[in-house]
């Protein structure tokens, strides 16, 4: 059962690419290159990408072409396929969720980021949010107030639904082990700092490579932790289906950032709305398309949220969860 309609944009424009990660190109318009660190069944990403090109009068096959890279999860080939795109002479290059720094494309090529949750100013990849200069914009899921003030609404939304929270353990590629470790390392200091004002304690359970997760697991569960909290590094979405095995197996109530977490079995999720950035991440490109210069479009931050609770996991766990709660929810997954 859904709460709310978070979906609906998707529709008619849900096309699917019949090659993913290759081009459909017509010679005659101009293309929109994406690259992304992993590809989802039925990607919603690109059809919210699509939907904000469709909103502001750009019809994919009639007013541009479209080629898409996937990294699978593989961070190292994240710059090759970025060198693949750049050669295709994209008018505009856009980068669904971090796995490549604008820094490693084409400085002449406009490019749109959307779905990262680091903060642009920091890393230098534009000079202010208002004024971004350059040949850079898009916008971000940090929210006003940053990763902190979304972790502290995040595990204080968790407690109610187990109020004995005492210890969460995070599961989380070790930072600069797999990936550049820039989100990782956000969240970890977020859940440090949530930590003291929750009154809970905090485990790093980090693996060295995939085949490590079930490891990382089992140093929670002998750390005795009471949940688990999954990381929205994209290696891990990249492998839900190897996580969330051993997210049941280890029988903990467990909550992730992003809706795909809380759809696909975790008891929780909260986060803003990926959708709702991939589709104005698809405005932005029809602007610059237009002739807009990225530099002149404010890099924006992140307003809508998503609340997903899994009853189904509730029961199978035996947590009750509040109708307070429930009333809260944007998505209630039975």
């Amino acid at each position: 059962m859904q709460r709310r309609e978070f979906i609906g944009l998707l529709g008619a424009t849900a096309l699917s690419l019949p090659r993913p990660g290759y081009a459909q190109t017509n010679a005659g318009l101009p293309l929109v290159a994406v690259l992304m660190p992993f590809k989802q069944d039925d990607d919603y990403r690109i059809a919210a990408l699509r939907k904000g090109l469709q909103e502001t009068g750009f019809i994919e096959g009639k007013h541009y072409s479209l080629a898409v890279r996937y990294g699978e999860g593989d961070y190292s080939r994240m710059p090759q396929l970025a060198m693949e795109l750049a050669a295709l002479n994209p008018r505009v290059f856009v980068t669904l969720g971090f796995g490549v720094g604008p820094n490693r494309v084409s400085p002449e090529i406009p490019l749109v980021f959307s779905g990262v949750a680091v903060d642009p100013v920091a890393l230098g990849w534009v000079q202010s949010y208002v004024h971004p200069g350059g040949m850079i914009t898009g916008n971000v899921m940090n929210a006003v107030g940053g990763e902190e003030t979304l972790t502290q609404k995040r595990i204080g939304l968790f407690k109610q639904l187990v109020p004995g929270l005492a210890r969460v353990g995070m599961i989380a590629p070790v930072p600069g082990q797999i990936g550049p470790g820039t989100l990782v390392m956000k969240e970890k200091e977020a859940l440090q700092k949530v930590a003291a004002q929750l009154h809970y304690d905090f485990v790093f359970c980090g693996f060295n490579t995939l085949d490590d997760l079930e490891s990382a697991f089992a140093a929670g569960l002998r750390d005795d932790v009471s949940a688990f909290y999954i990381s929205g590094e994209p290696l891990l979405s990249a492998n839900i289906s190897r996580v969330i095995p051993l997210v049941a197996r280890s029988g903990k109530p467990t909550v992730g950032p992003y809706p795909i977490w809380g759809r696909s079995g975790l008891l929780m999720s909260y986060s803003t709305d990926p959708v709702d950035g991939f589709r104005r991440a698809g405005t932005y490109v029809a602007r610059i398309l237009k002739g807009e210069k990225p530099g002149d479009l404010p890099v924006e931050q992140a307003s809508k949220f998503t609340f997903v609770i899994n009853l189904k996991t509730a029961n199978t766990l035996g947590i009750t969860v509040p109708p307070a709660l429930l009333a809260l929810a944007d998505e209630v997954i039975e």
